[in-house]
């Protein structure tokens, strides 16, 4: 009995030990052909890459990454010299090793006592294959498309090579459930659009097919990711599953984006960092944008989470400084009224903004000394002259001091639009249009609401154009 309780005791702690050894992270490893050298490794954080740990290899090419803290589980980079690199995956065990020589790394990678590890290893290996199969099967695709039957054919062993892509992927899913390369390769799992059926008589099929997919492929999108699942941050998956469906499946309107918005900050609010993640995301994303309209979800965005206090993340000064951004863009947004102005004019007799009865304004800041406006105003007075009887009118505001200047830049290059002037700014017009720069270009409608903005004014014409067709 006493034997058996000894070794009863002994294999507790034998149990403890062992549990006390795993703390942290160790990862021993072996660059054949490598020695006397740096190594970093790094980890993914949206589409950047940061180093964690940092060690010299001895001269037999080995060396050893530890810590006594667990490292936060995702895709992780060893970099070696001469920009060569791979990947591996920091998951639940942190403690391992690898070996591959300094030639040719990925080839040659073995890892012991991690089977996620050579999982993932394996699954890299192959699904490299099934893709330059796929890329090869597209170019013969494009080689032959003046032979029919061989296009035909290639389609046909096309479509069945990516399901068989499709397949590998969920047995690969299902052979490692419930661990990080599962999650990873379920993120990339392409989603199955169902059989749209169109109802008989529908006046437009096209259309309503259209507007089905649209919805399924938006309203689905993110069916394969736990937006609650931290392991994502250190993966470059979920920064990329985020710009492709912002950029490229929702409609660009700000209406449209700023409903897609509150729903994946609902999705996400069940975990801090990727809430924190995904709004730093968002706010750098549309901020940076060139689209036109955008402003409008920045101000959302800044509204609802950074000037509402649940961005802890930032300083009182940046919420400040925001603030005043915010209220310089939200007078000027799209779908708001105009302010009116009323100024002095070169007829010498003062114009109001509000006066125009045409069914576009287009409100046009500049100065005559502007090197870009010297290219866009004789543009816009070519337009003019076109458009000025088809219901358009131009209220121009020049943004300089010198009247004599002004004057002689309308006299010399015929600007016969309305020209107003007002130096002082008693119309406060640089607030209400937040006018930073020169050339700027704003289009009212009939009742002075702000369509657009910022244009070209080569896109004028297509513009109003289409306003007229699909919105009035």
């Amino acid at each position: 009995m006493r034997k058996i309780i000894l070794g009863f005791i002994l294999s507790i702690l034998s149990a403890i030990t062992y549990s006390q050894t795993k703390n942290g992270y160790e990862i021993s490893f072996t660059i054949n052909g490598l020695r006397d050298s740096t190594v970093f490794l790094a980890y993914h954080l949206g589409d950047k890459q940061y180093i964690t740990d940092t060690i010299r290899l001895d001269n037999s090419g080995r060396g050893i990454f530890k810590g006594k803290e667990s490292l936060p589980q995702g895709i992780y980079l060893l970099v070696l010299p001469g920009k060569r690199y791979f990947e591996i995956l920091i998951s639940d065990d942190q403690h391992f090793s690898f070996t591959c020589s300094y030639k040719d790394p990925f080839s040659t990678l073995s890892f012991s006592d991690t089977n996620e590890n050579t999982a993932f290893l394996s699954y890299q290996k192959k699904w490299v294959r099934m893709q330059q199969k796929s890329g090869d099967l597209n170019k013969r695709i494009k080689n032959n498309k003046q032979n029919s039957d061989s296009v035909k054919t290639l389609t046909g062993l096309l479509k069945t090579h990516e399901e068989e892509m499709k397949s590998y992927l969920k047995s690969v899913i299902n052979n490692n459930k419930g661990n990080l390369l599962s999650v990873l390769i379920k993120s990339i799992l392409p989603l199955e659009m169902p059989v749209i059926t169109i109802p008989a008589g529908t006046s437009n099929p096209d259309s309503l097919r259209w507007i089905l997919t649209y919805n399924y492929n938006k309203d689905h999108f993110f069916d394969n990711i736990d937006l609650t699942d931290e392991r994502l941050l250190r993966t470059p998956v979920l920064q990329s599953r985020l710009k492709t469906f912002f950029a490229n499946v929702v409609i660009q309107s700000s209406d449209s984006i700023n409903k897609e918005i509150d729903k994946i900050i609902g999705k996400c609010s069940g975990n801090y960092k990727v809430f924190q993640f995904v709004s730093v995301f968002l706010f750098n994303h549309f901020r940076e944008s060139e689209i036109m309209g955008h402003d409008a979800v920045v101000v959302k965005i800044a509204d609802d989470i950074y000037l509402s206090g649940k961005a802890d993340w930032v300083s009182e000064e940046f919420k400040d400084d925001l603030r005043k951004q915010v209220e310089q863009i939200r007078p000027s947004l799209i779908g708001e009224k105009g302010e009116n102005l009323i100024m002095d004019s070169d007829k010498g007799k003062y114009v109001s903004l509000y006066d125009i009865e045409k069914d576009f304004t287009i409100l046009y800041f500049w100065e005559p000394d502007c090197s870009h406006c010297k290219e866009v105003t004789p543009k816009l007075r070519t337009f003019y002259e076109k458009a000025r009887n088809e219901g358009i009118e131009v209220f121009s505001v020049c943004t300089a001091a010198d009247r004599a200047e002004w004057l002689k830049y309308i006299k010399d290059n015929n600007l016969i639009w309305i020209n107003g002037w007002d130096p002082q700014r008693r119309t406060r017009y640089d607030y209400y249009y937040n006018v930073r720069a020169n050339p700027m270009v704003y289009i009212l409608d009939r009742n002075k609401m702000i369509i657009a903005k910022k244009l070209a004014v080569e896109d004028i014409g297509s513009f109003i154009e289409n306003y007229r067709r699909y919105v009035r």
